[in-house]
């Protein structure tokens, strides 16, 4: 799997190469600048992009930026992006075009190699990872509102790790439960939530990120 890398941090950037090339994946290019970010996505076609948000020379959202113009020139474009604080703007526009193959983490995120690697995986597959402080962010805002305050403890629970991205037999191994109760628990959700049930992972996980994100925009 070939990866495009943009990082301007050189000791963050060899590490995260050294962390990938150890689980298989091949470095296309590792870059520091947005300018260096835009020529290797249009010419090397990578599998997945894993962009640091705040890139030279802007320094603001520049490596955001760069990888959304890459997902219209190649729509479906997997982009993974790492950003040191919880942005929900950088969220919203990387799900705003309603696809897959995007995912937003915190850079803390990368000292757990287990996790990132699985989250460079699941964009790379056309799915979806996001923060899990996102998503507590967004659950705190709304937790009181109808219907949302009417879910159980443990429903809230499935709910959170469902907008992570996460699938139904990856949430039963989180919760040691039986997927059959998953998939019980996802149903009621989407019950008192008022969206339509799917069996694609991906859908769901997008349904259930726009239904939350209503309430904080």
């Amino acid at each position: 799997m070939r990866v495009v890398l943009a990082e301007d941090l050189f000791l963050l950037r060899d590490g995260l190469v050294r962390m990938l090339e150890a689980y298989d994946f091949e470095i296309a290019a590792a870059v520091e600048s947005g300018p260096e970010l835009t020529k290797a996505l249009a010419e090397l076609a990578p599998d997945v992009a894993v962009v640091d948000v705040r890139l030279p020379p802007s320094h603001t959202d520049e490596g955001l930026q760069c990888a959304l113009a890459a997902r219209r020139e190649r729509p479906g474009l997997p982009v993974l992006v790492l950003s040191q604080h919880v942005e929900q703007l950088y969220a919203r526009e990387l799900l705003a075009d309603g696809t897959g193959g995007v995912g937003y983490l915190l850079k803390d995120r990368v000292f757990d190699a287990d996790q990132f690697i699985d989250a460079v995986r699941r964009v790379a597959a056309g799915g979806t990872a996001m923060d899990p402080q996102v998503i507590q962010q967004l659950l705190s805002r709304r937790a009181a509102d109808p219907p949302l305050g009417g879910l159980t403890p443990r429903e809230l629970e499935v709910l959170g790790l469902m907008a992570q991205g996460r699938s139904n037999a990856a949430i039963a191994a989180e919760l040691v439960v039986t997927e059959r109760a998953i998939a019980k628990h996802t149903s009621n959700i989407f019950a008192k939530l008022g969206l339509p049930v799917s069996d694609d992972d991906n859908r769901r996980v997008l349904a259930v990120l726009a239904y939350l994100d209503r309430g904080s925009r």
